[in-house]
């Protein structure tokens, strides 16, 4: 019984920390389905996002450090939004005033919807990282996922060979957080892994309301390639990293100036 009842807490929490998620497909599919004469869809959902992130730092359900990290988030999407569309990668073909290059700029709230569940989870959770690997390896390793998102379309794609420093990397790594005054820990890969799969399913849901639109789905909506779930899973490595930096950044800083005031 404790374990289905923890099962259910940690699902409740799950539920909580995707709120920013949640919301963005239910404007996909409300403006799937409703239109706002005068207004494109894509600049109806723009709005939607951008009423729902005020909304949610106002009603303190995100903190201003955590809209920062979001804020991140927001430009390294949309940097790889713009190369994606520009070589072919996938499309939006309907009709927008806020797009550039072809590019809606809601597309960058997806991204930070990604960053708005790590964060919210981090702080719902109570997380903690044991065995982080040296930060320069993970800056260099976060770096070189990222540059191979773009110098794939020219060269051999690493992603296999970045996988497997992955998995070097972080083989020591554990993430433990707290359900009902329990603690649990998996590996961090798994973590990794866990939540690459599950946005792959929630970018199958998104294509279904298009919110965009990937080559062979343009007539017919066809199920995303289950081989997608591997950027996912690299796209989340990166994440997790800024994530995780950051917070560590802060604690740094954070110790420094409690040391200071007990000297004081």
């Amino acid at each position: 019984m404790t374990f289905i009842r923890n099962l259910w807490a940690f699902g409740i929490q799950q539920a909580l920390s995707c709120i920013f998620p949640v919301i963005i497909f239910a404007a996909l599919a409300l403006t799937k389905i409703i239109e706002v004469p005068g207004i494109p869809r894509y600049d109806l959902i723009l709005i939607i996002c951008l009423v729902a992130q005020i909304g949610m730092v106002v009603a303190k359900l995100e903190t201003m450090d955590e809209l920062k990290v979001i804020c991140v988030f927001h430009v390294i999407g949309l940097m790889l939004e713009l190369y994606k569309v520009h070589m072919g990668s996938w499309s939006y073909p309907e009709e927008g005033w806020s797009k550039i290059a072809g590019v809606p700029l809601y597309s960058g709230f997806m991204y930070a919807s990604v960053a708005s569940y790590i964060c919210q989870s981090w702080r719902r959770m109570n997380l903690r990282l044991t065995g982080w690997p040296v930060p320069m390896l993970t800056v260099l390793l976060s770096a070189g996922i990222y540059a191979n998102f773009f110098t794939h379309h020219f060269i051999w794609d690493f992603r296999w060979v970045l996988t497997a420093l992955l998995f070097l990397v972080f083989m020591k790594t554990w993430v433990h957080f707290d359900v009902m005054g329990t603690t649990y820990r998996m590996p961090m890969t798994l973590s990794f892994l866990l939540i690459g799969f599950f946005i792959w399913i929630a970018e199958n849901i998104s294509t279904f309301f298009g919110a965009w639109t990937y080559p062979g789905q343009e007539k017919v909506w066809t199920l995303v390639h289950i081989g997608k779930i591997s950027s996912w899973f690299l796209l989340v490595v990166i994440s997790v990293i800024i994530v995780a930096q950051l917070k560590h950044l802060k604690q740094g800083r954070k110790a420094v100036e409690d040391i200071k005031g007990t000297v004081m």
